[in-house]
C-alpha cells in the first residue's frame, strides 16, 4: 500500500437551503474542492458519492452520484454510491483512499451530501429508520424510548427539571389562531402522507404500535442515545452538567466556524433549562436537521509530486473502516469506537498522547464523551470529567470538535 494525501478539500455552509437541491450541494461543494487542490475535474479518476435519505425523500435510488455529478461534466469515470448511515462520508472518504493507496488509481474524490429539511417535517425523522434494523424496528423504538424508562430514571427526570425548569423564550408561540389551525391541518396531512407511505412498508399495524412511541419531533436516534447515556451516568457517574458543559464548549466554537449551522453561544445554564428531547439529552445537546455537502481529493505521493502541490499535501497516516458488533446486555466488549480507534493508532503508529485535537462523531453531546473515552484522551467514564475541567476545550489538553460539530 502507497501513501496517499488530501491535496483539497471543501465544506459549504450548512442550514436550511431550500433553493438547493442535491444536486446543487453535490456541484457546488465539488467545485470549491477542485478550486482548491487547483486541478481540473477531467483529472478525477474515481468518485464516491455518500448520501443516505435522498431515495426516501426524493426518490432517487439507484445512481445518485451519477446524476448529480452529470451534469457539470464529471462523467465516465467509476461513480460509486455510499449509503451507511451517519458513517456514509467516511465511507465515501475510505474507498476513495483504498483506491489510490492500493495503486488502482492516481487521484480519486470523495463528496458527500444530504438535505434533510423539507416541507413534512415529520417525514424526515421518520427516513432515519431506515438506518436500524427496520425488519425489528418496533422492537428496537419501543425498548430504547421513554417507555424503557425505569422508576428510577422517571425520578431523577423529575429532580432535574424541578432543578431546571424549561425557560420559555418566546420562540415558536402561535401567531394567531388562524396560524394555529394551518398548522394543525398541515400536520394531520404530514402524519397521513407518512402513514401510507410507510404502512405499505411496514404494514399498517407495525406503524399503528409505532406512533405509540414517537413523538414526531425527533429521530429514534435520539432515544437510542438517550438510552446509552442514561446507562453511562448509571454506572460512571456521568452528570447531566457535564454534558451541558460540552455542548456549550462545542456550541461555542461553531461561532468561530463560517460554515457552522449555528453560531451563536449557549451557555451551560441555557443548556440546561432547554427541553428535554430524550433525557439527559435536551436540545442543545442534539444535532439539528440541517442540509449540507462536504468533499475532498485525495492522490499519490508521486501525483503530488508531479502537480507541486508538496506545500498543501497532507498525508493520512490511517484509514480504518468497521462495522458494529453484537453486545448482549452486561457485555464488556469495546465499542466500535475503541474497537477501530485502536487499529487506527496501529497503522499510523501513533497513540492517544500524540493526538493535538480531534473531530469525533456527535450526533448528541454524549457521542462526544464516549468517544473521548474509545479513543484513549481519558479513561473508561471520564469523558465528561474531562469536559467539564475543560480539558476538551480549544484551549485544553485535547481540544475536542473545534468545528462545532454537529451540535
Amino acid at each position: 500500500m502507497q501513501d496517499v494525501y488530501v491535496i483539497g478539500a471543501d465544506t459549504v455552509e450548512f442550514g436550511r437551503l431550500p433553493q438547493e437541491s442535491i444536486k446543487d450541494l453535490a456541484q457546488r461543494t465539488a467545485r470549491s474542492c477542485l478550486q482548491d487542490a487547483n486541478i481540473h475535474k477531467d483529472q478525477i479518476q474515481a468518485l464516491w458519492f455518500a448520501n443516505s435519505l435522498w431515495g426516501f425523500q426524493g426518490g432517487q435510488d439507484s445512481i445518485r452520484g451519477q446524476v448529480a455529478f452529470r451534469s457539470m461534466g464529471i462523467e465516465g469515470i467509476p461513480i460509486s454510491n455510499v449509503e451507511n448511515a451517519c458513517a456514509s462520508a467516511s465511507t465515501a472518504f475510505h474507498h476513495a483512499w483504498l483506491a489510490v493507496a492500493s495503486g488502482l488509481h492516481d487521484i480519486t474524490m470523495a463528496v458527500g451530501a444530504e438535505k434533510l429539511y423539507g416541507a413534512n417535517r415529520m417525514a424526515t425523522f421518520v427516513g432515519f429508520l431506515g438506518c436500524i434494523d427496520i425488519e425489528n424496528c418496533l422492537e428496537n423504538v419501543r425498548s430504547q424510548s421513554d417507555f424503557a424508562l425505569t422508576d428510577a430514571d422517571r425520578e431523577t427526570i423529575a429532580a432535574f427539571r424541578q432543578r431546571y425548569p424549561v425557560r420559555q423564550s418566546g420562540k415558536g408561540k402561535s401567531k394567531g389562531k388562524g396560524s394555529g389551525i394551518r398548522r394543525t391541518i398541515q400536520g394531520l396531512r404530514d402524519a397521513a402522507t407518512v402513514g401510507v407511505n410507510l404502512g405499505e412498508k411496514l404494514g399498517y399495524r407495525t406503524v399503528y404500535e409505532l406512533q405509540k412511541y414517537s413523538s414526531g419531533d425527533h429521530s429514534p436516534f435520539m432515544d437510542i442515545y438517550g438510552f446509552n447515556a442514561r446507562q453511562h451516568m448509571q454506572r460512571w457517574g456521568t452528570t447531566v452538567e457535564q454534558l451541558a458543559a460540552a455542548a456549550s464548549k462545542s456550541h461555542f466554537n461553531g461561532t468561530l466556524n463560517p460554515n457552522a449551522q449555528y453560531r451563536f453561544e449557549v451557555s451551560v445554564d441555557e443548556v440546561l433549562h432547554d427541553r428535554i428531547i430524550s433525557f439527559p439529552l435536551t436540545r442543545s445537546m442534539c444535532a439539528p436537521i440541517g442540509d449540507g455537502a462536504a468533499s475532498a481529493i485525495l492522490c499519490s505521493e508521486e501525483t503530488v509530486r508531479r502537480l507541486g502541490l508538496q506545500k498543501q499535501a497532507v498525508r493520512i497516516r490511517a484509514s480504518i473502516l468497521g462495522s458494529g458488533r453484537e453486545h448482549p446486555p452486561g457485555s464488556d466488549l469495546p465499542d466500535i469506537g475503541e474497537r477501530l480507534g485502536k487499529l487506527a493508532y496501529e497503522a499510523a503508529g501513533v497513540g492517544p498522547e500524540d493526538i493535538s485535537f480531534a473531530e469525533v462523531h456527535d450526533a448528541t453531546t454524549f457521542g462526544e464523551i464516549v468517544q473521548a473515552e474509545n479513543l484513549g484522551f481519558c479513561r473508561p467514564g471520564e469523558g465528561g470529567v474531562i469536559a467539564e475541567a475543560g480539558e476538551t476545550a480549544l484551549s485544553g489538553r485535547i481540544p475536542l470538535n473545534p468545528s462545532g460539530g454537529l451540535t
